[in-house]
């Protein structure tokens, strides 16, 4: 070798040997997938970011977070077809799946790659899981309601909204018939409604464009509040629904604390974006090498008041200071 190539090979083993090392430092990058329904909620997406910044899981550094949203409405074989080309394009290793619509979709489109369910309702019965305790398969997480709190909660809310609203005796509910889980929960609403004598109405509603009518037969059938029960098309309609609310004059309570946040009077229900911090703990533990069957199923522990005091003042109503004490948070 001559001293002109032995110089050159030199440096360029001098040059590459920074690169070299500087490559294999490099953290691996893990890709996880949220499917969801409609445009992703800016709060709940900054919520999953700091549970995973807490577990030391980086966006941009070691993991890569993509937002899959479904339409709100109904999905058909060509939206779902799509989202398994997404999983396999973006080599998503774990799906996070809000609700039962999108983790029914994320089940149709994903037999092997752990699923971590957000908030399901009654998962069990659903079939996502086995047990709570044993899920078996490829699906685990955290549940919003199940078979035996659900008339719990349902009571509750109705006793808040009449703490609310004095005389309360007749009762709307309204719900949104295309969610899988809407008639559990409105026999649910009716059994708490009527065990506390209230005459109960189910008002169904699936598109923004009949929220009037429905208010409108609300009326005409004397409602004296609303409780609302939840849904992706609901959550999307929530200002919609409180606008119609405050022009009929009808209190509402909502089950998450987005609807008294867009002029709702009250709501009753788990922290959205802190079930969204947990589901993050399953997926760190999944991501280190555990198996979505070995991990059980959380059920939530605690459930929030919200109440809208400048809603009832706007509506007349007078809330018990008793009430505003109990309320985890108070709008003004």
């Amino acid at each position: 070798m001559d001293r002109r190539t032995f110089l050159g090979a030199l440096s360029g083993g001098l040059l590459a040997a920074p690169l070299t090392t500087e490559a294999q430092s490099l953290p691996t990058v893990r890709r996880i997938g949220v499917v969801s329904i409609g445009p992703a909620v800016p709060e709940y997406a900054e919520a999953t970011k700091g549970g995973l910044r807490r577990l030391g899981w980086v966006e941009g550094q070691n993991i890569i977070v993509e937002q899959l949203p479904l339409p709100v409405g109904e999905i058909d074989n060509a939206r779902l077809q799509e989202l398994a080309r997404d999983f396999v394009r973006l080599k998503i290793e774990v799906i996070l799946a809000s609700n039962n619509v999108a983790i029914s979709a994320a089940k149709a489109t994903a037999t092997t790659i752990p699923i971590v369910m957000v908030y399901a309702d009654d998962p069990v019965r659903q079939g996502y899981v086995a047990s709570l305790a044993r899920p078996g398969g490829n699906i685990t997480g955290g549940t919003s309601v199940i078979p035996e709190t659900l008339g719990e909660i349902r009571t509750k809310g109705i006793e808040l909204l009449a703490e609310c609203r004095p005389g309360l005796s007749r009762l709307a509910v309204l719900m949104d018939p295309n969610f899988p889980s809407y008639r559990t929960f409105w026999l649910s609403a009716e059994a708490s409604a009527r065990s506390r004598g209230l005459a109960v109405q189910a008002v169904e509603v699936r598109e923004a464009g009949a929220l009037a009518a429905a208010f409108t037969r609300m009326v005409k059938d004397r409602a004296q509040a609303i409780q609302i029960i939840g849904s992706p098309f609901v959550y999307s309609v929530r200002a919609q629904i409180a606008v119609l609310a405050m022009r009929h004059r009808l209190p509402t309570a909502y089950p998450w604390r987005a609807g008294p946040e867009a002029g709702g009077l009250i709501s009753y229900g788990m922290n959205l974006p802190a079930a969204w911090q947990r589901a993050t703990v399953y997926v760190d533990k999944i991501l280190k090498g555990t198996k979505p069957a070995d991990l059980p199923v959380e059920q939530p522990t605690t459930f929030e008041l919200v109440i809208n005091l400048k809603t009832a003042k706007a509506l007349g109503l007078t809330i018990p200071p008793s009430l505003l004490q109990r309320a985890d948070q108070v709008i003004e």
